[in-house]
């Protein structure tokens, strides 16, 4: 019987090891989406989409419009299909020069959003 303990112990930490890698990148929630400031206010999708393609397939190129549609805010989201391509991107696009503008590449991190506080009730 310890000896199967022992065996099963072996086997749950040996995957745990080889798993690590990919539970880092879980806990610290590294995805494929890039946020991009700094983009031109007369920037389109395609012109955003067009300047990532080369470090792999774009799945979504995403600028943030005002409400009346007519410019964008100056910032927006590229996501990729794989997170390796992701990085190639950040890396070799933070700093660059887009449509006459130094855009500023970063990853979109997933963090819980935070409930709201319940509501006191007035006494009365």
């Amino acid at each position: 019987m310890a000896a199967l303990r022992g065996s099963i112990s072996r086997l749950i930490s040996d995957s745990i090891s080889k798993n690590r890698a990919a539970q880092l990148v879980f806990f610290r929630g590294i995805t494929s989406k890039l946020f991009v400031k700094g983009i031109s206010f007369t920037a389109t999708e395609k012109s955003l989409k067009d300047a990532f393609t080369q470090f792999g397939k774009v799945v979504e190129a995403k600028i943030i419009m005002k409400k009346d549609g007519t410019r964008s805010k100056g910032y927006g989201y590229v996501t990729f299909s794989a997170t390796d391509e992701a990085q190639k991107a950040l890396i070799d696009m933070n700093g660059k020069l887009l449509d006459g503008r130094v855009i500023s590449v970063d990853y979109v991190y997933n963090t819980p959003k935070l409930r709201e506080p319940p509501k006191a009730e007035a006494d009365g």
